[in-house]
């Protein structure tokens, strides 16, 4: 096709061809259209994995693309400089599609050049799979959705010099239905996964001499905007369970002086409530686990000197949703380890009816590949999977024999009803056979959590991964899908497996959790951790811990070894932050009112002490059943929040992002353009780009709230849910 024929197709489609060029991953099939999807067998489940070399010309014309447009995008990672796979190829020309997104939004008139469509037309194509699959990340739908949203081509667009894709800034209006879309001439003829305006996919396949059904692009729910929750919601389809959180409040040291917790590092909660944002809809507030959000990103906390399992840092400043008040961060920074322990590691895999999307097994099986590409040959590999019934499909394999475990990944079709409690008590029977004494034995789980035969109540798996934990053998619960998704029962099995739970919406997040974090996600080295902090009534008048609500002690669970509590991994970075109001503030909150107590006085070594609190920390080696105690002050001071570390005021950004979800009581003056204000500035290295993700995800909550209040700005307030 010449480059006037090209140009004037794209004038005629105008932001559909948009879409069509620079997002696959927003078209979707008919739901009339779609045929039931076959599985992917070898050589597409883990074609991410095969690995370009340096001197691969499509690397060369990357690299070129990358310094021509001046990508900067922090998932550019040293393209033409070492082997890449080929997910991170795409996630690097997800980053040149964005920039040229970004650049079209802007209105430069030196946007592409004619001589660079070919090039992007044939990569995009080439990497179609792997660019549907990673499509979930926000700043690749930030730039995509904002395109269709609001730009659309200039119909009076001049062909000088080598400049393509002008356009002008006139808003679109509400998407047109589906039939009035014009259909593209000639769908290329490769397998397409295509995200749904829910999360929902299908796979798109091709048949020799038929034509593909047409494709649609996505119609978004009035202003991109759903009114209300739809979980659990009559005629929505939608069965996810969120257990209910009530918010902390504030308590009075005078009544109660202690707060006991476990402390958490599980991240789920953060990139669900990202699905749900870059999908246009607002999460349901239960799904707003503050805690969470915080511990999805790492922290500059100092590594532990000595034999020491973590570092404790802590910080103090004013809350900058409520300058009256401080700021209380405590972090913990895990040791990383020099050399890993071998492990057995039991992947548990649900083949149920509910996974058969490919948004469900398709991504299980990718993800698991990425673990698998990681192993070495002292680690070993099982594979059980479960449906009507439990079934092992691969025996303990060496972790150097990767093609016999990818192939028996590859194997893997969903269907049937979902015997969860069954594949669990298997998974961990071949976990024990395989015992590794001195190494990291675990089971993988993957699956949407929708448990419907055999032991399915919450109260009897939670009691069958209890009595198999105490045997050294932990879980890692690894969520994926939508629409059933059971976020409540996978979090609590975690919980009670000494193990971590983690919701993988796209590869991306897959290559996160298993690869850049798995180190910390499968090797603990700490267990039983438990956090009490003692106030100072002299200096607070009253505090609340801000999260982990379903993570609270009772205060004499902090001696009582026998008590479960979280784990650390290697390397893990672990925050908790407390809203402290100061003694003598006149604060606009209400307090709770108690009698003064008769029989209760401060020690007098309160008033002269600049300590704020005590924090002291339990825990147990991995292998040990007795804890060892760390304590340490905490001393007040008279820091304003941008002058306080990168570490609180990004952790505190988090903070207010999650208040603001939940619609918080407590969120005081809280809004968005604070959230982002304060995450800009916090940014620091950011060597993954995880927060940047996070402040492109918080403009996209804007433009959310924007279209809720009906305002070009939504600066203030949020989210008002019917």
């Amino acid at each position: 096709m010449s480059y006037f024929l090209q140009l004037s197709l794209l004038k005629r489609l105008g932001s559909l061809a948009i879409a069509m060029l620079l997002a696959p991953s927003m078209l979707v099939i008919p739901a009339t259209a779609q045929a039931s999807p076959r599985p992917i067998r070898t050589g597409a489940t883990c074609t991410g994995a095969e690995v370009l070399q340096p001197n691969d010309p499509d690397v060369q014309a990357l690299r070129s693309l990358i310094s021509r447009y001046k990508v900067t995008s922090s998932y550019i990672t040293g393209v033409g400089e070492r082997p890449m796979t080929r997910f991170e190829f795409a996630a690097n020309l997800n980053a040149v599609l964005n920039r040229i997104n970004e650049l079209i939004a802007s209105g430069n008139t030196d946007v592409v050049l004619k001589t660079d469509l070919p090039i992007l037309q044939r990569l995009q194509e080439k990497y179609r799979v792997e660019l549907a699959l990673i499509g979930g990340r926000v700043d690749a739908l930030e730039a995509r959705t904002s395109t269709l949203e609001r730009q659309q081509f200039s119909t009076s667009t001049k062909l000088s010099g080598e400049v393509i894709f002008p356009i002008n800034q006139a808003p679109l209006p509400n998407p047109a239905p589906a039939t009035s879309i014009p259909k593209p001439t000639a769908p290329p003829p490769v397998a397409d996964i295509a995200a749904q305006n829910f999360g929902q996919a299908r796979t798109r396949q091709t048949v020799p001499g038929k034509p593909l059904p047409p494709v649609q692009a996505v119609t978004p729910y009035p202003g991109g905007l759903l009114p209300k929750d739809r979980i659990n919601q009559p005629g929505t389809g939608n069965t996810e369970g969120y257990n209910p959180i009530n918010e902390n409040p504030f308590l009075r040291p005078g009544s109660n002086p202690l707060s006991t917790f476990s402390i958490d590092v599980d991240t789920a909660s953060y990139s669900n409530v990202r699905r749900f944002i870059t999908q246009g809809q607002l999460p349901p507030k239960d799904a707003v686990r503050i805690e969470e959000m915080i511990n999805y990103f790492p922290y500059d906390y100092p590594q532990p000197q000595g034999n020491k399992p973590f570092s404790i840092t802590t910080d103090v400043a004013a809350a900058p949703w409520n300058p009256k008040h401080k700021l209380v961060q405590i972090g913990l920074k895990g040791r990383q380890l020099q050399q890993a322990q071998p492990s057995n590691l039991v992947f548990l895999v649900d083949v149920s009816g509910s996974m058969d999307q490919p948004n469900k097994l398709p991504l299980v099986k990718q993800s698991l590949c990425l673990l698998v590409n990681e192993l070495a040959a002292s680690d070993r590999v099982t594979l059980v999977v479960y449906a009507g019934n439990a079934g092992l499909v691969l025996p303990p394999t060496a972790g150097n024999q990767k093609q016999k475990i990818l192939a028996a990944i590859d194997q893997l079709e969903a269907g049937g009803s979902t015997a969860g409690g069954a594949g669990i008590e298997l998974a961990y029977k071949m976990a024990q056979q395989s015992f590794l004494k001195n190494g990291n034995n675990r089971v993988i789980l993957a699956t949407d959590g929708d448990f419907n035969v055999g032991v399915s109540s919450d109260a009897e798996l939670v009691r069958l991964i209890e009595q198999k934990r105490d045997r050294g053998i932990f879980l890692t619960v690894l969520g994926f899908g939508t629409g059933n998704y059971k976020d409540a029962k996978m979090e609590q099995l975690a919980d009670k497996g000494n193990g971590n739970y983690a919701y993988i919406d796209t590869l991306l997040e897959a290559k996160k959790v298993l690869v850049n974090d798995l180190r910390g996600t499968l090797f603990a080295i700490a267990k039983d951790v438990k956090i009490q902090v003692e106030f100072n009534p002299a200096k607070v008048q009253a505090y609340r811990l801000i999260g982990y609500e379903n993570r609270l002690l009772r205060d004499q669970d902090f001696n009582d070894d026998t008590k479960d509590a979280g784990e650390i991994g290697a390397g893990h970075t672990v925050t908790a932050l407390y809203e402290v109001i100061p003694t003598g503030m006149e604060s606009d909150v209400k307090l709770p009112s108690i009698d003064p107590l008769k029989y209760q006085q401060n020690p007098a070594a309160t008033t002269s002490s600049n300590e704020l609190m005590q924090v002291k920390l339990r825990y147990k080696n991995p292998q040990d059943s007795t804890s060892q105690l760390i304590s340490q002050p905490i001393l007040d001071r008279n820091t304003q929040v941008n002058a306080a570390s990168n570490n609180l005021k990004f952790s505190a950004a988090v903070v207010m992002f999650g208040m603001l979800l939940r619609d918080s009581e407590f969120k005081g003056a809280a809004n968005i353009n604070t959230v982002s204000q304060l995450a800009n500035q916090a940014r620091g290295k950011d060597q993954e780009g995880y927060r940047s993700e996070f402040i492109s995800l918080v403009d996209r909550c804007k433009r959310l709230l924007a279209q809720q209040t009906g305002t070009e700005n939504a600066s203030n307030g949020a989210p008002q849910r019917n």
